[in-house]
């Protein structure tokens, strides 16, 4: 890449070349053939904008809430594990750019900086805690506590990860942290995946989750987290409308339509594609949230126009921290902020209310006949 980027593409050159081959390669990677991950990007591209015109857009609010959390855009990051492997300062990188940007921050639970070292770093940052059940409960709940005592403002309940995807990437570097890294929210090296250990032919991590992490988890493990809890529950990792409808009985706050940034289970729909029928089977009773493939504003704007109430980053934030630290991560937010702002101007919406199922329609891919 050469000069300033200009658009999210031109911070992934940059960590591509930056980055060690092993941390890319774990960062970009998808499960198996990689078809969903591209599925994610592309599928955007079939959803096509319908814009209004002539409706005074010299003013603009692009601001919403969040779980009853105001945010300046409706672009939030995703839990991304491990970032320290992107920048000396990581997680506490990020959420200082959140905070500067006025947006949230989910912080993974295999964070190489812990709960508390991120709350320090930006004070009164809105942040929310993705949650792994483990095999001991204990765990998950000291977990939740910590968050509690932090000051953050929700739980992000992983509920596609009974077993980690199948990603060739990391099998092939056999994937392990760097020896000056550890998971820093775990005291024990068992839970902390630190480096020394011999984990095979296999990825580090993928033997690290199936040694640690509960495939047993089931609709009574939400309901006991519901029951820990009065922090707002979001439960990650919805493809179908029956699940949604299943967190809906247990009292959830908010639903995430994820594919795990298509890193689970390959040959899965992209998930704006199936954001319709999740908002559809909710009525409104929750708050939609939706990630993977978001790489313009105008994706932010698709999935606000078929029902989100806001998109979380993952991949993107972390090129930027490979581009420039907490400065980087700040300049992919500004950047998707203007871009969405543009892409509200240009369909004649002057606040994130007037945004609506009118603006967009899906266009069939259509096969030549031979």
């Amino acid at each position: 890449m050469s000069g300033k980027p200009v658009c999210i593409g031109d911070f992934e050159e940059y960590a591509k070349t930056f980055l060690p081959k092993s941390v890319y390669d774990y960062y970009r990677s998808g499960a198996d053939d990689q078809e969903s991950l591209a599925e994610n990007v592309a599928a955007f591209s079939r959803w096509k904008l319908y814009p209004r015109v002539l409706r005074d857009v010299s003013e603009m609010d692009v601001s919403t809430s969040v779980l009853g959390q105001r945010v300046s855009v409706p672009v939030c990051v995703a839990a991304t594990a491990m970032q320290r492997m992107a920048h000396p300062d990581g997680e506490t990188a990020t959420a200082r750019a959140c905070r500067a940007v006025g947006t949230g921050m989910m912080l993974s639970s295999w964070a190489t900086s812990s709960i508390e070292e991120v709350a320090a770093a930006a004070p009164g940052g809105l942040l929310w805690l993705q949650l792994y059940v483990y095999k001991e409960r204990e765990v998950a709940e000291s977990l939740v506590r910590r968050a509690e005592r932090a000051g953050y403002s929700g739980i992000f309940v992983t509920a596609d990860t009974p077993y980690l995807g199948r990603r060739l990437a990391d099998v092939r570097n056999k994937f392990q942290l760097p020896p000056n890294l550890r998971l820093k929210n775990f005291p024990g090296s068992d839970l902390a995946f630190s480096s020394g250990r011999d984990f095979g032919e296999n990825s580090g991590l993928a033997a690290y989750v199936a040694e640690t992490i509960d495939p047993s988890l089931n609709w009574e493990d939400i309901k006991w987290l519901r029951g820990l809890t009065s922090l707002p529950i979001v439960v990650k990792g919805i493809l179908r409308a029956d699940d949604a409808k299943e967190a809906l009985k247990i009292g959830v706050n908010g639903i995430l339509v994820s594919n795990h940034g298509a890193r689970q289970l390959d040959g899965v729909p992209a998930t704006i594609d199936v954001l319709p029928e999740i908002v559809e089977a909710v009525q409104g009773k929750v708050e939609v949230f939706l990630d993977g493939g978001v790489r313009k504003g105008t994706d932010v704007l698709k999935a606000l126009a078929l029902g989100a109430r806001a998109v979380f980053i993952g991949r993107p934030l972390l090129w930027g921290l490979a581009y420039q630290g907490e400065e980087g991560a700040k300049e992919v937010l500004q950047m998707l902020k203007e871009e969405f702002r543009l892409a509200m101007a240009l369909t004649g919406c002057r606040r994130v209310e007037e945004i609506s199922r009118t603006l967009i329609r899906r266009h069939q891919v259509l096969s030549s006949k031979i």
